[in-house]
């Protein structure tokens, strides 16, 4: 595994039960002696995007195929979660390193307060 990666998990609802099946993009393996990963929901519903702060991924982009994605959909930044390698049930696809790059700056930017996405909607 590795970062950019698409893979697949019970992504689980902010209050921790667990949720369905879908896609997450790993964005980074997290530091220490274990194995665990930040990923970020990925979701067919359009609607939930955050204009100039989440990325959509589209059927007519040059990465949508070798991403593994069945349907235009959304990776939502604002929903991450930090989770075992062992609950990933295998990788179905890899977004451009470049997509990942602008991935990985929204979420630094945010974090950092360069960037509100409740200003975007």
């Amino acid at each position: 595994m590795k970062p950019g990666k698409v893979a697949l998990l019970r992504f689980p609802h902010a209050n921790l039960v667990t949720g369905k099946l879908r896609p997450v993009l790993l964005i980074a393996q997290v530091p220490g002696p274990y194995s665990d990963w930040l990923v970020a929901m990925v979701s067919t519903n359009l609607e939930q995007a955050l204009p100039k702060f989440d990325e959509v991924i589209t059927r007519q982009d040059y990465d949508f195929a070798a991403s593994g994605l069945k349907e235009t959909s959304v990776i939502r930044i604002g929903r991450l979660a930090v989770v075992e390698a062992e609950l990933l049930l295998g990788e179905i696809g890899e977004i451009s390193n470049e997509r990942l790059n602008r991935i990985q700056k929204h979420i630094v930017d945010w974090i950092m307060g360069a960037q509100d996405p409740r200003s975007e909607v």
